[in-house]
This record gives C-alpha cells, sequence and structure tokens, in this order.
C-alpha cells in the first residue's frame, strides 16, 4: 500500500469556524492551522485539547487569527509542544494579529486567556520557510519533506505540500488565483494528481461577475460620493491581511482623481505594520518586485494614508469627511466598534464592508439583507480607581506582597537548613556556625555592630563552608597560540536579534510606538466599566466583496485541472460543502470525502509502493539524460532481493525486448508558438490549435484531468500533407521532448 494518511478535522467543517486539522501521515502527526475567531470561545478548542499533546509538528497557512489565533492559548494551556513552521510574513504579521487581539480585548475585559509573553513564546518556536523550499524533517518524520507554496489572499499565505515516498498531501484553503495588486496568485493549478489535496468550499457557492477593474472604481466612486455629500467612511478591517489591498487602491484612485480627503489607518500596530510590510516585496507581486528593481519605487511609501495607534489621534483630527480603515473587521472589539456606535445614527456616514462577517459577529448581522435598523452593543472602556476602591486595592497589592515576602523567607530558611544538614561536621576544616556565634553579652561588648564579625578571633558568615579562600581550578584548554576558545560563543542567535523586534507595536528597530507603549506600560490600577446600548442603525451599509479569494467557478475549473486521486473538503457552509462535493464527484474523481469533527477519514493512496535498491552493474549501463531538475533514463531490470532481504533491480540475465520509443515533457502550445516564431515560422492559433505555415496544424486532444483516475495522457496530432513544412515542423516538435 502507499503512504498511510488520514484526516481528522478539529474546527472549521460544515460551518465558518476557524480552521484547525490533524493530518497523519504514517502516524507523524500535522496540526495544519491552529485557528480561533474573535470571540475567543474556548469551547471551540476542545477537539484540540484531545490531541494537543500528540502534535508533531504544526503547519500556519495564513497570518490572521482563523488561522492561528489558538496558537498562543493552545501552547499554554492544551500541552501543545511541537515545531511550527510558517513563511516570513506569516511569522511577523501573525505575531502583529495577535498583539492586535490581545491590546483590544484588554481595554474592555479582564483578559486573562494568553499575555503578551505566551504570544511571544508561541512565536519563538516558529521556523520560518521561504516558497518552494523544500524542508526535510527528521526524527520520527524521517522521510517527510514539507513545502510552502503561494496561495494568495493574504502576504505570505501558503498552501503547504507534504510529501513522502513520492506520493503528494496537499492543504490549500483561502486560495486566490487572480492576480492582485500586492500579491501573486495562486500556483496550485501548477499540480496535477496529487494522492490527496484538502481544500476548502467556503465560495463555492458564490461567483464574482465583474472584473478587478471595475470592482475597484465602483469601490472608489461609493466612497467618493459619500465624502462629497459630507459624511464619514469606516471601513472595518483585518489587522495585516486585505487591509494592504485595500490601501494601495485607495492610494491609487486618491492619486488619479487628485483627492485631498483624509485616509487614517487606525490599530494598535499600524506602524509597524506598514514598516514590515516595506520590508517584504520579494513576497508579493511580480509587478512591485519589477517596478522596485528598476526604479526603486516602494508603493508602501504611502501619501495619502495615514497612521493612528490610538482612538485619540482620530479625535483630534480637523473636522470634515474622512475615511478610517479601523480593526477589527468582525466589529466584535476594537476601533471599529467605538467609531461604529459614534458613526451608525447619521444617515450621512457610510459604513463598508469588503469581506464577510464572521459567524455570529456585529458585522455579519449588520451584513443581513434587509439589514436591521438597531442593534445592541456593549460599550466598554478601562477606567482608572478612585476613592475606595483604590484605598481596597492597594491594601489587597500589600496583603498579597506580605504574603510574598513571608513565602520566600520560608523558602530560604528550608535552603539553609538543608545545606547544614548536609556539611560534613567531620571534617576539621568546616566549622559549625551555630556554635561559634557568641553570646549577645559578649557581644555586646563590641557593639552591635560587631555581633558577627569578630569573635574569638573569626565567625566566617553565614553562606561560607570553610574558612578559606575558594579555589577554582584552571580547565581552560591551551594551544600552540594560546587559549581555545569556542565561536558558538561569540555567535549572535537569530532569536536574539528577533526579540529586537517582537516589543508590541515595535518597528523593525525594536522600538514602542508610543501608544501601545503606554497601554502596555501603564500599572495604574484601573477597572473595566461596560454598559449596553442600542445603536439606531441610519448610515448606509453596503457591501463590496475584496476577501481576495477564488470565486465558486473557478475553485471547480482549478479543481478539474489539478484532478487529484482524493479529494478532502472543509471550511465552508454545509450548503457549499455539499454542493461542492457533488460537483466534484460527477466532474474531478470519485473519491470526494467531507468529514464531520473528530471524524477520521484513512484516504490513504491505493497505489503499491515499493523501495528498491538499484545494482552496482545496472547503474554503469544506464544511460541518464537531464530533464528539467531531473536525470531520467529507461531501465529494463529484473527484480532480485539482496542478502538484506530488500527488493533489488539487477541487470537482465536475457536480451531486454525492445520497447516503443517514449517522449517525455509538458509542451505548452503557447511556449511552442514564441519557438516557432523565433524559427521563423509563421504561426497562429485559430481554432483552439496552432495554425504552422500555410498547410501544418498542430492540436493537443485528449483530456489530463479524466475522471476516475485514468492515465490523463494528452496527444498531439500534426495535420497536413507530406511535404516539406511538414517534417520541419515535426522535427521542431520532437525537440520539444525526450526520447527514450
Amino acid at each position: 500500500m502507499g503512504t498511510s494518511v488520514q484526516v481528522t478535522p478539529l474546527c472549521g467543517v460544515y460551518n465558518e469556524n476557524p480552521l484547525s486539522y490533524l493530518v497523519s501521515i504514517d502516524s507523524f502527526n500535522f496540526l495544519i492551522d491552529c485557528g480561533w475567531n474573535d470571540h475567543f470561545d474556548p469551547i471551540l478548542l476542545q477537539p484540540l485539547s484531545k490531541v494537543a499533546s500528540t502534535i508533531d509538528a504544526v503547519l500556519v497557512s495564513h497570518p490572521d487569527t482563523l488561522h492561528l489565533g489558538a496558537l498562543p492559548y493552545a501552547m499554554k494551556q492544551l500541552g501543545l509542544n511541537a515545531p511550527v513552521y510558517a513563511t516570513e510574513p506569516v511569522y511577523r504579521l501573525g505575531l502583529l494579529t495577535m498583539y492586535e487581539q490581545f491590546l483590544s480585548r484588554k481595554q474592555i475585559s479582564e483578559f486573562d486567556l494568553f499575555t503578551l509573553d505566551d504570544i511571544d513564546s508561541a512565536f519563538q518556536v516558529m521556523t520560518r520557510l521561504t516558497y518552494s523550499q523544500n524542508h526535510h524533517l527528521t526524527g520520527k518524520g524521517e522521510g517527510i519533506v514539507i513545502a510552502p507554496h503561494v496561495a494568495g489572499h493574504l502576504l505570505g499565505g501558503t498552501m503547504w505540500k507534504i510529501t513522502k515516498d513520492g506520493e503528494d498531501v496537499i492543504y490549500a484553503v483561502d486560495l486566490n488565483h487572480r492576480k492582485e495588486r500586492h500579491l501573486n496568485g495562486t500556483v496550485l493549478a501548477s499540480f496535477v494528481r496529487p494522492a490527496v489535496l484538502i481544500t476548502d468550499a467556503y465560495n463555492a457557492l458564490n461567483n464574482q461577475p465583474y472584473r478587478r477593474g471595475e470592482k475597484e472604481n465602483e469601490f472608489g466612486e461609493t466612497i467618493k460620493k459619500t465624502l462629497g455629500a459630507g459624511g464619514n467612511v469606516l471601513l472595518p478591517v483585518d489587522t495585516v491581511g486585505r487591509v494592504l489591498e485595500l490601501i494601495l487602491t485607495l492610494e491609487q484612485y486618491w492619486t488619479d482623481k487628485s483627492l485631498n480627503y483624509p485616509i487614517f489607518f487606525l490599530t494598535y500596530v499600524a506602524s509597524s505594520t506598514i514598516d514590515y510590510v516595506k520590508s517584504f516585496l520579494e513576497w508579493m507581486s511580480d509587478s512591485i518586485a519589477k517596478s522596485f528593481e528598476q526604479n526603486r519605487e516602494n508603493p508602501f511609501l504611502l501619501k495619502h494614508v495615514r497612521f493612528c495607534i490610538s482612538k485619540s489621534e482620530l479625535d483630534n483630527a480637523p473636522d470634515g469627511p474622512k475615511v478610517v480603515l479601523a480593526s477589527m473587521a468582525s466589529l466584535e472589539v476594537g476601533f471599529s466598534h467605538d467609531i461604529f456606535v459614534e458613526w451608525a445614527t447619521d444617515a450621512k456616514n457610510l459604513v463598508l464592508f469588503t469581506e464577510r462577517g464572521q459567524f455570529a459577529s456585529l458585522a455579519r448581522i449588520l451584513q443581513a439583507d434587509p439589514p436591521p435598523k438597531a442593534v445592541k452593543v456593549t460599550m466598554s472602556k478601562r477606567v482608572p480607581l478612585v476613592g475606595d476602591e483604590l484605598i481596597a486595592y492597594e491594601e489587597e497589592q500589600n496583603r498579597i506582597k506580605k504574603e510574598e515576602a513571608l513565602k520566600a523567607t520560608l523558602i530560604k530558611e528550608e535552603e539553609k537548613a538543608s545545606q547544614s544538614a548536609d556539611i560534613n561536621v567531620s571534617d576539621p576544616m568546616v566549622i559549625d556556625v551555630s556554635k561559634t556565634l557568641a553570646s549577645p553579652d559578649v557581644a555586646g561588648q563590641h557593639g552591635a555592630g560587631y555581633r558577627d564579625i569578630l569573635i574569638d578571633g573569626f565567625v566566617p558568615p553565614s553562606t561560607s563552608v570553610a574558612p578559606m579562600f575558594p579555589f577554582y581550578e584552571n580547565t581552560f584548554d591551551w594551544d600552540d597560540f594560546g587559549e581555545v576558545i569556542n565561536p558558538d560563543d561569540y555567535v549572535i542567535k537569530d532569536e536574539d536579534v528577533d526579540q529586537t523586534g517582537m516589543h508590541v507595536g515595535g518597528n523593525l528597530d525594536g522600538k514602542f510606538d508610543e501608544g501601545s507603549a503606554s497601554l502596555i506600560l501603564d500599572t495604574k490600577p484601573s477597572k473595566v466599566v461596560s454598559n449596553e446600548l442600542t445603536v439606531h442603525v441610519k448610515c448606509s451599509l453596503i457591501y463590496m466583496d475584496f476577501e481576495g479569494r477564488s470565486d465558486g467557478r473557478s475553485i471547480k475549473s482549478i479543481l478539474s485541472q489539478v484532478a487529484p486521486l482524493k479529494l478532502v473538503l472543509v471550511h465552508g457552509s454545509a450548503e457549499a460543502t455539499e454542493h461542492l462535493k457533488q460537483h466534484c464527484l460527477k466532474h474531478v474523481c470519485p473519491h470526494v470525502y467531507a468529514p464531520h469533527i473528530e471524524e477520521t477519514i484513512d484516504v490513504t493512496s491505493d497505489l503499491c509502493a515499493y523501495k528498491v535498491q538499484l545494482s552496482e552493474k545496472l547503474m554503469s549501463k544506464v544511460l541518464f539524460k537531464k530533464l528539467g531538475d531531473y536525470e531520467i533514463a529507461w531501465v529494463d531490470a529484473e527484480v532480485g532481493k539482496t542478502d538484506s532481504g530488500m527488493l533489488s533491480l539487477l541487470p537482465c540475465s536475457n536480451a531486454a525486448p525492445l520497447h516503443k520509443s517514449v517522449l517525455v515533457g509538458d509542451l505548452k502550445m503557447a511556449d511552442f508558438k514564441q519557438f516557432l516564431a523565433s524559427k521563423g515560422v509563421q504561426v497562429e492559433f485559430a481554432g483552439g490549435a496552432l495554425r504552422c505555415g500555410e498547410y501544418v496544424t498542430i492540436r493537443k486532444v485528449g483530456d489530463a484531468t479524466q475522471k476516475g483516475g485514468g492515465s490523463g495522457l494528452q496527444q498531439i496530432l500534426i495535420e497536413g500533407p507530406l511535404c516539406e513544412d511538414y517534417y520541419k515542423i515535426r522535427d521542431y516538435l520532437y525537440s520539444q521532448f525526450f526520447l527514450l
């Protein structure tokens, strides 16, 4: 049998809850994504708590709360103790996401699920990989190779390829095949027939009929119209994800239309976010990288967007129409929640949603059709303690300090007692301090200040063991050049360097944002005051899709092209999941699974794979040919066994039979068209075929994605009369392949 593969959803199936899945490959347990939502409900993590201690490695795909929000809590409370793998942007931006979540929660509640130290500890064990980098696991995971690939959707977004014994397991959720302003599209379509593909059905029922340019123009016109009428525009956004695309879109529109309305980006880590993003240009779209290489243009040197890290900065801005991008997108907490409550009662204002709100969140409620006319919200804020409350708090703190001091004293006395018990009293060089201490009367003759200094000539301090100066033997190694040193003692570790930038709201130089620092360093006693309000929603509410996910039609097309042997569907409403499952059963592959929470499905490959050893005699007669990054050869051999019982390929004892010629390669018609043009051949596409010269036509026939696991071989037909052009073009065609 092939490599053993089991998939167990822990959260995020048949609904839009956070993503978390257990994938076991030959008993090596991967936790792929470890998400939470803005409600931070521990009940969602109960399935994870049952298996957290058995996890061998964690793979994170995107830097938002839905994909990594539970990581600090799981490592602190659930016993998760495993290496974590992600790309550099997911590591850096995910860290800022969790800082933002903690600071937003701490302002409105006594949030204690995790601390800033817990966040730092969770991210310190993260290993950062680059796109397409093959990372070979060791120990229990020996033989398994993991590699991140471009997913689109968010900066650093990853689809994971896990390979063992030549079989690929691909995890690809929240993909975007479209190229955007700051991101390239996913590369999922470049993988053909993996053993297992795990993907989501989130957008299976949604289609996007219009193009990006039209959508961005409508987006800008809608905002401009509101501002022109004297209203304000609120865009509830995530901390570090889709907000980057929105910022670039607004920057371009403001430049094109020469607008002067202020734009504010309001999060606790706003300036740090942009500082980090400026250094991630190599992770962005080809157009951004090319522009920087040629002209040194960085699109995130923003001209129209101002950064705010506190509500007071926004309140102090000049009066007048403005655009505010504020966290969180769910409107559950954060600056967007407070601004919505202030602006919702004015009919001139606009709240523009650019993504679907999380399930049961305030944003999701407001996106209902028709939207509610009034909503109940809870307004909370932290205020300093005064009067009797402050006195009671200080008394309680003093009591706690006294208890801690008493406890520390008792521990110290116990340690002294245990040390004195270990002293060898038979040693004449050891003095029992308790026997040499003078009585108070004797000590009084010298004054209280000399009580423990000079009695009978010498009294050792309580910490001494013998009445002599300590002697340390020099154990340093020496050679002809002097003392031998360890070079590793003088190397600055990567973790130490990373700490300089891991402060809350810190920029690349490790400095605090003023607002974030004041919030963290403020030790004044305070409490949270809450009250419920009924907000009458008179402002305009509009939803425009800027989620950056492939639509349903594109998902189906990509899946047909990839044609996995087995398909697992996760994360999507029950209706969307069932719809995509039925479509894939008919048009993609016969093995489609949609498991429920904690339901383990076995998706082990039906293929038989064997490890064989190639004998030296056989290898000496094999002629390899270069094919891209690989070398290939045709081998005729007999199967035998080595002394250890392993299968081995041996040279044929009799003459090998002749075999048909095999052409190896993947012909891209567009590339072949350019090749023929470079050879002076007049060539053009006509009716799906390549018209070469006056008489010859080349076309592909067959389906590379046949249902049911067929071979999927494509044939290339050359049509035309047997003439000089025919043979010349046929030779050109053969040159694109390797003949075995």
